[in-house]
């Protein structure tokens, strides 16, 4: 979720506030929009419009009902010159709403991280009760859907791969599959579920892994997509095992290269 920026709109209203143009008293029920000047009028206020809209949005969904017939009258008060509040006044209100919309983000992301604890908690004990489920002693639990013959990965190796992560209600969050082209990333570069689940994989494998948030993200997960404490699925096909190209030697006499 974006924080709200009372600096932007503070800048977007002041500009426009500044110029204090005449407001015909009279507007039509419909813009005409004739020219590209009008065209141009209109669509300023109208970005204005729709930035304020998803910042409304934002702050109903935390409880911070403002009232839009009040943001409307400050609009037209202030375009018209006629602003009951002086700047220095708008700006420090559009401050301490800003932090009161943060305030109420980390209570919001709170309650989220703690109810996905207990949420987990409680998915990984049902699902190590699964039949074909097995369980690594630092806790990843994984099944075998494709057992491959090929080699298996090292920590340090590069891998290939096709996968579909989704959290414990199915939804999903990120898919090479989807995308259409698989994934190549050092194995010791990504998560610590995903370095020691991948390792026991044969290439020509594709298992499920169910791996606890201490493994994934933590507490406090990947923002904005991944709430903190968060348990996810992935389904991962190893393809490939990429070995790194051996250094060309470069001279001396130790046969070593420098």
């Amino acid at each position: 979720m974006k924080l709200f920026k009372p600096a932007l709109v503070a800048v977007a209203l002041v500009s426009v506030f500044g110029c204090q143009q005449e407001v015909k008293k009279e507007e039509p029920a419909v813009a005409v929009l004739e020219t590209e000047l009008d065209k141009q009028s209109y669509g300023l206020g109208a970005s204005i419009g729709l930035y304020m809209q998803r910042n409304l949005e934002q702050h109903s969904e935390l409880g911070l009902e403002l009232d839009k017939s009040l943001i409307l009258k400050g609009f037209t008060e202030s375009i018209d010159g006629k602003s009951q509040l002086e700047q220095e006044e708008i700006q420090s209100l559009l401050m301490a709403l800003d932090q009161q919309m943060k305030a109420k983000q980390q209570e919001q992301i709170a309650k989220k991280a703690e109810d996905a604890k207990a949420e987990g908690e409680n998915y990984l004990a049902e699902n190590a009760k699964r039949e074909g489920v097995m369980t690594t002693e630092s806790g990843i639990q994984y099944e075998i859907i494709t057992e491959g013959e090929g080699e298996k990965p090292a920590a340090t190796d590069t891998v290939k791969v096709h996968y579909t992560g989704t959290f414990l209600n199915g939804e999903k969050f990120d898919s090479s599959v989807d995308r259409g082209e698989p994934s190549v990333f050092p194995l010791n570069h990504v998560i610590r579920g995903w370095t020691e689940g991948v390792q026991l994989m044969s290439v020509g494998s594709k298992y499920k892994f169910t791996i606890p948030s201490d493994l994934a993200y933590g507490p406090m997960g990947n923002p904005p997509r991944i709430p903190g404490n968060s348990v996810l699925n992935f389904e991962i096909e190893l393809l490939e095992i990429q070995k790194p190209e051996p250094v060309a030697e470069v001279g001396g006499n130790d046969g070593h290269a420098h």
